[in-house]
């Protein structure tokens, strides 16, 4: 069984540092609130759990092992960033146009699917705290659980940020420069998949 101090802080750092989960959810908090966020979070943390029991019993070895697969799912997810850059950076402020976050629930459960963070931490997870010899079962379902537990206590955490800018941008210009910078780096995000 993985140790389970070691996998904490893995967890931790993976699930609260930048990347696009938290980036698109300060920026909705910022121009939605958090309780128009929750279900973002909650398809975040259950989504990316789903995956890291998904890849932990059996589908990173086709995926590493089709050079071909690896490339549509890099370019995929890209694509998809870009989109998801454009729709955050282009948000108009509430009360105007679309009233809710970017993604809800099943957008962000699908969401890690694509994002090249959600991958690489569940690579590493499933490389790094797992042992050889034993059950991977009951393993996966650890780390599974783990991550799921840290989630949404770091997605609070850039929510908090969100919800701080939210009452600095009391006016639709401030928030739409906010959005574009939310934007701006969710699509920098993009540049390690274009190598």
């Amino acid at each position: 069984m993985p140790d389970l101090l070691p996998l904490l802080g893995f967890a931790i750092a993976g699930s609260v540092t930048p990347g696009p989960n938290v980036l698109m959810v300060a920026a909705a908090t910022a121009g939605h609130g958090v309780r128009a966020v929750r279900p973002h979070m909650m398809g975040i943390t259950l989504g990316f759990s789903a995956m890291l029991l998904v890849v932990g019993l059996g589908l990173a070895g086709p995926l590493a092992a089709s050079p071909e697969l690896h490339a549509v799912l890099r370019w995929v997810s890209a694509a998809w960033l870009l989109w998801l850059s454009w729709k955050i950076a282009t948000a108009p402020p509430p009360g105007e146009g679309e009233a809710r976050p970017p993604l809800g629930f099943w957008g962000a459960a699908a969401f890690q699917w694509v994002n090249p963070k959600a991958w690489m931490i569940s690579g590493a997870a499933m490389t790094g705290y797992t042992t050889a010899g034993e059950a991977l079962a009951p393993q996966v379902a650890l780390i599974a659980l783990v991550f799921g537990a840290v989630s949404l206590p770091c997605l609070a955490v850039w929510a908090a940020i969100g919800a701080g800018a939210r009452r600095l941008l009391r006016n639709a210009t401030a928030l739409r420069r906010f959005n574009i910078a939310m934007g701006v780096l969710l699509a920098l995000s993009v540049l390690p998949l274009l190598r």
